[in-house]
């Protein structure tokens, strides 16, 4: 046998295959199914850590993910190492070394042991009246130790070697649960037709059957009943079953987070597998069958080793044959521990005594326990326990008083009932509902379309629960289009029906103590730490969680929050919802950076991304900037030229030719629906419904404070579907920024949008020859000016390739923009590029393109604005609209302080000495010999040689610009003066006549 507390016969796992691994050093037996708390106390080991405040010792409490105090660190090797695993989830494999945290030297002997002595010091809220003074020791003391005391685990060093995986899925129903209540919807929706995903987050489905071995369903044992409705419902193809996955998170629009742990059960992964699967669910309707949870009894010195809930140890016993001691006590206040008691007294397991601290538990449960010989004490309470490193005794009284009797035990078990996991429900946005007859939680007010079925939603009762959760499946099924399939109908019965529950201290822990009664065990919070927040001034929940850290370890408060609600609500005098209840947040449990992130690491942390021409342009020797995410060619230099020499060469060709530049990272977004032209005439400054299919206008959009947030062209393909552009750097900004307008002010809107950004490739043909370079190429489109005008779009071909053609241009030069699919890009560029360089024109870069655009004074948002510059200031009054009577950003316009004279403006600076190039950011004022500190007036944002004018030319934001016109100003530099003068910003062919050539 692997262990000396595994009993012959109990359980479900197969002795013969056995799992070796080893826990602070020591060498443990296991079987192939144990998690790692099981394999633990098979070997008689109930010590497992130390808690996080006054390092008591601690052991196993629970046999799920609600754990707080069996918290591990696990590792293959030095690279493979996990701290704050849960014990009870985490599966054993051959090889695995485990060791024990938060102590020092060992775990038997831990110096910090000591902060329990000195726990009159460390009282709720210590931490906000300490470390005040001395001021000077904060740096050099307090805060250096408290960095090193936080925490439980140790984080790893080492890159982590695995890898992990991301997939998204789309369902009709999502169930959350694979017990009675999960199985039973997942087999009504999936008979009914409906695409189902059924996830739980243990290895085999079954939920509360892993323990519950007096349930039948259909005349079956429950247990064996769920494993052969799983390979039913993995046989069929509408069904997907995820086992080891845990719905962690569950966000708007009924889009949940699952994350599957893949290989973290297996003793030699296959290399090719992740080692978690982020799965990203987006599903019509999502039903919660979380169940709930079991509460611990709130009594003094309640955290010795060896106490647990009674739920746990039925698990250990049913499922993995594991006896949790040898004479167990029962603490309890729900008729759900009698169980426990019953089951260990059938295995063999003497049972010390049943304490209830009610008066009258159920008379089926009472009657069960006289007739197995077990002592029953109603009205009784367990006030204190003995024992070091695990428990030895607990001491029991009459309730009221009277003397107190030591009961010798070696594990005790206890249960004040159950509370609804609505965990789930609560991260939905839904409103939970305090139900007074129960004293429990339960789902008021749906959010989303989801349902709570099982002991989640209260339902008492096995029948109950599986009718309510068949009903549910089959209207969910129906609610997303499917009628297929019969009625599904399953009979269950089981041996009891619970009664009872409490919340709050217990007999002896009560408001007149002081005792040790710990509500939050990994966090060490008492019961009298409540009642000290209460007395501090803390009348609300949130307060009281904040300023003791009640519900705030990893398992979030899933043992606590109820008592820690009862304890404040008997000392304040209010009712528990008067109180409030804390926030349930994702995740549900914790989720590995590595899941989250998947392949987005190293290389793929922030990747680069390529046009399609990109290999064309590096065999091409194109020198590429940063833009982003985007490589974007920067210039082409030829032999012996330098960066200036090879601009200047392309700036030239392209004014006295032509050129091609790739404009594929230009964000393009597709608005398509019968209301996107209203759409359009909200999000952007100028008008849109007036625009003809087939024609193109440049736009601004603005933010609500009414400045500059992005631009680009817009082409109006159809009387329902448009192409917009964006600049590179504000695609995905300009995107969310349209997607949030119209879900959540323009939602009675048809508009769909699509980011296109990498769907198309964008040739830039721009210079005297552009059309003659094109003409021969273009099918089914004419491309004369009379046909094809400045501003225009059509749809045709160009080498045999589906095309959108755009008249329009960057350079201020005649111009065209080929779209193409992203995947013809190089073949249709090349094919230009045959053209084009017979004819004398080049290929050229981003530098090149900043250069033509400021000397026809085009801006670049982002560069020339600054997030203060509104459309006036920026000389682009023209594209507001004067009639619109609303666009997002028209009532930021108006405010007095963006209408007032004296306004930074964009205007165009020409240096003295032409042949000065000013630096981009440099400052510029009116008197540079005025005293410092000196009155700056604004700033250059664009400055270039320009080879075209023969000079250096400039574009700046000035106070006032537009009427300083003519007048000089000074730019100081550290070395120098420069005097500029004030100019128009546009430089090269200021009647405009090159566009239409």
């Amino acid at each position: 046998m692997s262990g000396a507390n595994r009993i012959a016969g109990q359980g479900r796992l197969t002795p013969a295959k056995t799992a070796r691994f080893t826990f602070d050093g020591k060498t443990i037996d296991a079987l192939e199914g144990d998690t790692v708390a099981s394999a633990l106390l098979a070997n008689g080991v109930h010590l497992v850590g130390r808690s996080f405040k006054y390092h008591r010792p601690r052991g196993i409490l629970s046999a799920g993910p609600e754990e707080p105090n069996a918290l591990i660190d696990v590792s293959r090797d030095a690279a493979r190492r996990q701290p704050n695993v849960r014990a009870p989830v985490q599966e054993v494999f051959d090889g695995m070394k485990v060791e024990s945290q938060n102590r020092f030297p060992s775990l038997a002997f831990d110096i910090g042991g000591i902060n329990n002595l000195l726990s009159p010091f460390f009282a709720a809220g210590f931490y906000y009246k300490t470390f005040m003074w001395p001021k000077a020791a904060w740096e050099k003391v307090y805060e250096p130790f408290i960095r090193k005391a936080a925490g439980l685990g140790v984080s790893p060093t080492e890159e982590d070697p695995d890898h992990y995986a991301n997939r998204y899925a789309h369902c009709d129903v999502l169930v959350a649960g694979a017990g009675v209540a999960g199985l039973s919807a997942a087999l009504a929706a999936a008979e009914a037709g409906a695409r189902v995903i059924l996830v739980d987050e243990q290895p085999e489905v079954g939920g509360a059957l892993h323990y519950d071995t007096s349930v039948k369903i259909d005349g079956r044992n429950g247990y064996d009943w769920a494993q052969a409705t799983a390979a039913k419902l993995k046989a069929m193809e509408n069904v997907t079953v995820l086992t080891r996955t845990t719905a962690f998170g569950y966000y708007n629009h009924n889009f949940v987070g699952l994350v599957e742990r893949v290989t973290d059960h297996l003793p030699k992964p296959d290399k090719k597998l992740p080692r978690e699967r982020l799965w990203q669910v987006r599903a019509k309707r999502v039903i919660i069958a979380t169940g709930s949870i079991e509460r611990h009894m709130v009594f003094a010195n309640n955290d010795r080793p060896g106490i647990m809930l009674a739920s746990a140890a039925r698990t250990y016993l049913n499922h993995f044959g594991v006896a949790v001691g040898r004479k167990v006590g029962v603490y309890t206040a729900s008729d759900s521990a009698y169980e426990a008691a019953f089951d260990l007294k059938r295995a063999g397991v003497t049972i010390a005594a049943i304490v209830d601290n009610r008066e009258k538990p159920g008379d089926a449960v009472l009657t069960e326990a006289r007739k197995l010989g077990i002592e029953v004490l109603t009205g009784h309470s367990v006030i204190d326990t003995k024992g070091k490193l695990r428990v030895s005794a607990m001491s029991v009284a009459r309730n009221g008083g009277g003397s107190a009797r030591s009961i010798p035990v070696d594990a005790l078990l206890m249960s004040a009932g159950w509370t609804p996991s609505v965990h789930l429900f609560s991260q939905s946005r839904g409103k939970v509902a305090y139900d007074a007859a129960s004293g429990r939680f339960l789902p008021g007010t749906y959010a989303q379309d989801c349902l709570s079925v099982g002991s989640c939603n209260g339902t008492d009762g096995l029948q109950a629960t599986i009718e309510e959760s068949l009903a549910a499946g089959e209207l969910m099924a129906r609610a997303t289009g499917n009628e297929g399939g019969g009625k599904v109908e399953l009979r269950g019965e089981n041996a009891f029906e619970w009664t009872g529950g409490m919340a709050g201290s217990a007999e002896g822990a009560g408001i007149d103590t002081t005792v040790k009664a710990f509500v939050d065990f990994q966090n060490d919070v008492c019961a009298k730490d409540i009642r000290l927040a209460v007395r501090e001034g803390m009348h609300s929940i949130e307060h009281i969680k904040r300023f003791t850290t009640n519900g705030m370890a990893t398992d979030q408060g899933k043992l606590s929050n109820i008592h820690g609600l009862a304890i404040a609500s008997e000392v304040l005098n209010r009712e528990i919802p008067k109180i409030g209840l804390t926030t349930f947040r994702a995740p549900y449990t914790p989720v590995t950076f590595g899941a989250l992130i998947s392949h987005s690491r190293g290389d793929l942390f922030d990747p680069a991304r390529k046009t399609p021409m990109h290999a064309w342009e590096e065999a091409h020797g194109a020198v590429f900037e940063d833009v982003g995410n985007w490589k974007r060619a920067w210039y082409y230099p030829r032999s012996g030229e330098t960066m200036h020499d090879a601009v200047n060469r392309e700036c030239r060709t392209v004014r006295n030719a032509a050129g091609l530049f790739d404009a594929s990272t230009l964000g393009k977004i597709e608005v398509v629906g019968p209301d996107a032209a209203e759409f359009l005439n909200l999000m952007y400054t100028n008008a849109w419904d007036t625009l003809k299919p087939g024609r193109c206008r440049y736009g601004i959009m603005l933010r609500e404070d009414g400045f500059v947030y992005d631009d680009g062209v817009v082409g109006r393909l159809a009387e329902d579907r448009f192409h917009v552009t964006t600049t590179t750097g504000g695609a995905p900004r300009v995107m969310n920024h349209m997607e949030d307008y119209l879900q959540t002010e323009f939602p009675h809107l048809k508009v769909w949008l699509t980011s296109t950004t990498e769907q198309w490739a964008v040739i830039a043909v721009q210079g005297p020859k552009a059309r003659e370079i094109l003409e021969p190429l273009v099918e089914g489109i004419d491309i004369s000016n009379e046909a094809f005008p400045h501003m225009s779009v059509r749809e045709g071909k160009i080498c045999g390739v589906p095309t959108r053609l755009f008249r329009m241009s960057f350079t201020g030069e005649a111009g065209y923009e080929v779209n193409v699919p992203a995947d013809y890009g190089q073949a249709v560029w090349e094919a230009i590029w045959a053209r084009a360089e017979p004819l004398g024109a080049c290929a050229y870069g981003t530098e090149t393109m900043h250069v033509l655009r400021a000397e026809k004074g085009y801006i670049i948002v982002g560069q020339d604005t600054d997030g203060t510059v509104t459309p006036h200031d920026a000389s682009l009054s023209w594209a507001v609209s004067k009639k619109k009577t609303d666009f997002v950003g028209i009532r930021g316009l108006k405010r007095p302080d963006l209408v007032k004279e004296g306004r930074k403006q964009l205007v165009g600076l020409l240096t003295k000495d032409p042949n000065v190039v000013l630096e981009e950011g440099a400052q510029i004022v009116a008197d540079p010999n005025e005293p410092k500190p000196m009155k700056m007036l604004g700033h250059v944002t664009s400055s270039y040689w320009s080879e075209n004018c023969g000079r250096s030319i400039a574009m700046a934001l000035v106070a006032g610009g537009q009427a300083r016109l003519g007048q000089t100003l000074y730019v100081p530099m550290p070395d120098r003066t420069i005097a500029v003068e004030v100019s128009e910003m546009v430089f090269v062919d200021k009647e405009g006549g090159r566009l239409n050539g």
